[in-house]
């Protein structure tokens, strides 16, 4: 009878644990990155009780002992990724865990990317301020900074790329508002004026009577009456202001830019300032048809910027750090590092959302999108991936085992009450 209301006390002790078990999973079923456990069972030691004279196999009499509990094991699927508000969030769609290491150099894994920059530009992780890690040149781990990276300096505007329509019905035109940039990041506002090439207008191509003029194409068949306006020829004028700055040609066959002349190149010097080389590309989409007096010729883009401050930090799907700056320019900075085991052996729970490694299991260590490593997803977060449904159904279960074992114990302990009221008769 002792022996009976022992093993109901283990089974007791074993569901009691298991219930332990599912109120961590429940209680943290909104933690982010968090990854349920299940609570393992075996039955507890057997031996020959002596409970007959039968003569069955060298098993027969056989007694259990009891319940036991051997741990608990991690489920790590991954849970639901949701949306948030901030650009430093991190998830990862995939297998993979990102590397935290703490101030006394301990380096920790978790689901939950919830990343910032501290008041030094290092990466932290928000909840122990613990350095967010990433990977070098090398595939070593490094720590994350915006050190040198908070701003960005302009470049100067070399190339100036137009589009649009050039009516040939006209012979002056002029564009204006050509933004260029300067070595220290000042705007300056030119204007490109263009007049139709006649027969008496200086740089004329090469006509019948006239001598050929260096640099400029001859065409036959041109008019020879003195002010005639030469078809598809332009004379082109950059003005700063009312400064000229250069001049040039451009000539169009069948109301394309003849690619000998589609580009013209002029050298613009600021005040104060080194002279800085320009090329005016009509190569692109610009034509000459007509079209009235109206023409649509305009700055398609330019390749220079000024300086900028850091607006923005994010990641892409590789884990790079993506920096955006005032002035429309993107960086790729640092990338982020993941980690990731091959047996749940090798994985402890420490607390605050994250794992360490245990015993001599080894880590890869990788970057997102590469080597089975899953996807780094921005603004995102994963969520615990506790399923209430599974958990409620297992809590019937414990509830059942311990009422169970209880009333073993109950049973066994009336048996023995009542072989104890046997002395009294």
């Amino acid at each position: 009878m002792l022996d009976s209301i022992y093993l109901g006390m283990t089974g007791l002790l074993g569901y009691s644990r298991g219930l332990k078990v599912i109120a961590n999973n429940t209680a943290n079923m909104n933690t982010p990155g968090f990854k349920g456990s299940t609570l393992q069972f075996a039955d507890l030691f057997y031996s020959n009780g002596n409970l007959g004279s039968g003569s069955g196999g060298r098993n027969y009499g056989q007694v259990g002992y009891g319940l036991d509990t051997k741990g608990t094991t991690f489920n790590f699927r991954q849970g639901e990724l949701r949306q948030t508000s901030n650009d430093l969030d991190a998830a990862i769609d995939g297998l993979g865990l990102f590397n935290l290491k703490d101030d006394a150099g301990n380096i920790h894994y978790t689901r939950a990317g919830q990343f910032q920059f501290n008041a030094d530009g290092v990466l932290i992780n928000r909840s122990d301020n613990a350095k967010v890690m990433g990977i070098d040149a090398n595939g070593a781990l490094a720590e994350i900074s915006l050190s040198g990276l908070k701003t960005h300096a302009g470049a100067v505007t070399t190339t100036v790329k137009f589009s649009g329509n050039l009516s040939s019905s006209t012979t002056d035109q002029t564009v204006k508002g050509i933004t260029v940039i300067d070595a220290n990041g000042g705007e300056h506002s030119l204007t490109l004026n263009f007049t139709g090439v006649t027969t008496t207008t200086p740089g004329t191509p090469s006509t019948p009577g006239l001598p050929p003029t260096p640099g400029i194409p001859s065409v036959p068949n041109l008019p020879t009456t003195p002010g005639t306006t030469i078809p598809g020829f332009w004379n082109v004028v950059l003005m700063d202001g009312t400064t000229t700055v250069g001049t040039g040609t451009i000539q169009f066959q069948n109301g394309k830019p003849d690619p000998s002349t589609a580009k013209i190149s002029m050298t613009y010097k600021a005040k104060n300032m080194a002279p800085v080389p320009l090329v005016f590309d009509f190569s692109g989409d610009v034509t000459s048809f007509a079209g009235g007096t109206l023409s649509t010729l305009a700055v398609a883009s330019q390749d220079g910027y000024g300086p900028g401050a850091m607006s923005k930090a994010t990641f892409d799907p590789s884990g790079n750090l993506v920096l955006t700056y005032s002035n429309g320019q993107t960086a790729n900075a640092a990338r982020l590092a993941l980690s990731r085991f091959d047996s749940l052996d090798a994985v402890t729970a420490v607390g605050n959302n994250q794992f360490a490694a245990s015993g001599t299991q080894a880590w890869q260590l990788g970057k997102a999108g590469e080597s089975g490593f899953g996807a780094v997803r921005a603004g995102q977060i994963e969520i615990s991936n506790v399923d209430l449904s599974q958990e409620f159904s297992d809590l019937v279960v414990m509830q059942r085992g311990y009422q169970s074992s209880s009333q073993v114990i109950t049973t066994a302990n009336e048996m023995l009450q009542e072989l104890f009221s046997m002395k009294g008769k």
